[in-house]
């Protein structure tokens, strides 16, 4: 098939490895979100890295590698500037598993919104998911006491016995709330909620005086037919002085430099590790994506799409 030409200042980028997300499926739904929805009859909305095969930019040549909102689709026609070249010596996979908006949600939640500091006690959501992971782990460089939530006996033996947890716990198999009153008897000082309903509901109350809950996510509430039930320990926050804010990754993308600079740092020390999910074909893109629903990933979750070469 014959492609169309290039207007200038356009590339023409062939798509490598698909970043798969729980934002994903707010984009799929008419709810309205910090962008608008995914128009139907259009591309799906994903972020990915991609070999520029052709440019009309020239700040772009054949050959070099770009992140940017490509979509899923195996080519996308994108303008120069919506580009990203990747740092030298930084794959793909690292790039998505570690210094892309993975790693600068995990940084700037736990540091900016959280208020993180040592000494203090940190409960993770979603602990062995791309973001939780990396949560963490900051969270032992910085001095904390890390306890996360995770589904299933193997992700918990995971974080704890691989990524250094103090403790973990089961959702699907323990009583999350005894659980915390159990590894968190002076209360806990930063949430990272990426869950939300009960999870969340739970560590409300066990929140510490002037505890802090950072909104990252509620992907158990993304496939939901009714509105959920409201949390029964929101009072909490009140008695206990705790503040809960919500933030989106978008809000510190001018200072990407600094995230990047310091998870390197960490990973070259190896202090911060990761773990990748790669399923491979486009046309499993639907499937791979109920993977995160499901709690079948452990890590960051990718589409492999093409080859480079």
């Amino acid at each position: 098939m014959e492609l169309a030409p290039l207007a200038p200042g356009q590339v023409r980028v062939k798509t490598l490895l698909l970043s798969l997300d729980p934002t994903n499926r707010i984009w799929a739904s008419a709810a309205e979100s910090y962008l608008p929805p995914a128009p139907l009859g259009e591309v799906m909305r994903g972020i990915a890295v991609g070999v520029v095969e052709e440019s009309a930019d020239p700040r772009w040549q054949a050959g070099q590698l770009g992140q940017g909102m490509l979509g899923w689709q195996e080519r996308a026609v994108v303008s120069g500037g919506s580009l990203t070249p990747l740092p030298a010596g930084v794959t793909p996979e690292q790039w998505f598993a570690v210094f892309g908006h993975i790693g600068m949600t995990a940084y700037f939640g736990l540091l900016d919104v959280g208020q993180a500091k040592a000494g203090e006690t940190l409960v993770v959501s979603a602990a062995a998911g791309a973001v939780g992971s990396l949560v963490g782990q900051i969270g032992k460089i910085l001095g904390m006491r890390v306890v996360g939530i995770a589904g299933g006996a193997d992700k918990c033996a995971w974080i704890t016995g691989t990524l250094g947890f103090d403790g973990a716990i089961d959702y699907k198999n323990e009583n999350v709330a005894k659980r915390l009153r159990e590894l968190c008897p002076s209360g806990i000082d930063v949430v990272f909620e990426n869950v939300g309903g009960e999870v969340l509901d739970a560590c409300l109350g066990r929140l510490a005086l002037r505890g802090r809950v950072v909104l990252c996510g509620l992907i158990s509430q993304y496939n939901a037919t009714a509105p959920p039930p409201g949390p029964r320990n929101l009072a909490n926050l009140l008695m206990q002085r705790g503040r809960m804010e919500g933030f989106i990754v978008l809000d510190f993308l001018e200072r990407a430099g600094e995230a990047m600079a310091r998870l390197g740092e960490w990973v070259a020390a190896g202090k911060l590790r990761y773990a990748t999910d790669i399923v491979d074909g486009l046309e499993n893109a639907p499937a791979a994506l109920d993977r995160l629903f499901a709690g079948a990933n452990r890590g960051k979750l990718m589409l492999r799409v093409g080859e480079n070469g």
